[in-house]
């Protein structure tokens, strides 16, 4: 009797051939689907690292601004914001210096939307590549069982009427495989597109509330000073 080992071995060896037969049935549409798969699952993996360290600089630069600001330190906040790398350091860093000299809140805020509108492209960059890929995937799919049907019927044009449905049935089975691998490639990319499109609008949601947090901190602290002389007056 085999032991639970051998069982699991044979279990895996059995899977692979299944699998490397899958593939290798499917004909040659099956490598440039799996190709398109590892492309977009590449962009998929730059982006996550990328999104991920983006949102990681922000908390740790709004942690260190934040304070500055509250205390009306507007001098030393704009010195951190401009040796910053992070997307809020450099938005903030447009509306910081736009304060020293700005009459209205206004001209700050839209000092502070350019900062966002420069930083937004970055965010976004190859994401929609990965919606793409799974389009294609899937429409590679499609084509590879059309062009399989096609020499499927073509092979049996010819053939013995008595052979004629197992041939075409076993051919069919075979063309397929490529639609299947195709929607077994487009999905996880759509799937992953959706998640990064997501985190990509919590980032740009995040920053457009750190500038709305700043103005706010601005008016109080401006409020406060003129209170101030109010009373010196």
């Amino acid at each position: 009797m085999p032991t639970t080992t051998e069982a699991a071995t044979e279990s895996s060896t059995s899977f692979v051939n299944i699998v490397v037969s899958f593939f290798a049935e499917g004909g040659p549409f099956m490598y440039i689907i799996f190709f398109v798969f590892l492309v977009g699952m590449a962009i998929s993996l730059e982006r996550f690292i990328y999104l991920n360290l983006t949102q990681n600089r922000n908390q740790a630069i709004w942690k260190k601004l934040f304070p500055l600001l509250t205390q009306g330190n507007f001098k030393a906040a704009m010195d951190e914001a401009k040796t910053s790398s992070a997307a809020i350091g450099k938005i903030l860093s447009y509306g910081l210096s736009r304060s020293a000299y700005a009459t209205r809140t206004d001209e700050i805020e839209m000092a502070m939307e350019e900062g966002l509108l420069e930083a937004i492209p970055s965010l976004e960059r190859r994401t929609h590549y990965i919606a793409t890929f799974a389009n294609i995937a899937t429409l590679l799919g499609l084509l590879g069982t059309i062009m399989g049907l096609i020499n499927a019927f073509t092979a049996v044009a010819n053939a013995d009427p008595a052979q004629k449905a197992d041939l075409l049935s076993a051919s069919i089975s075979v063309a397929m495989n490529t639609t299947a691998f195709g929607l077994m490639a487009a999905i996880p990319l759509l799937l992953t597109f959706a998640y990064l499109q997501s985190k990509t609008n919590q980032l740009v949601d995040s920053m457009e509330m750190a500038s709305v947090k700043f103005l706010n901190v601005f008016r109080q602290v401006q409020q406060a000073k003129k209170a101030q002389q109010t009373k010196s007056a």
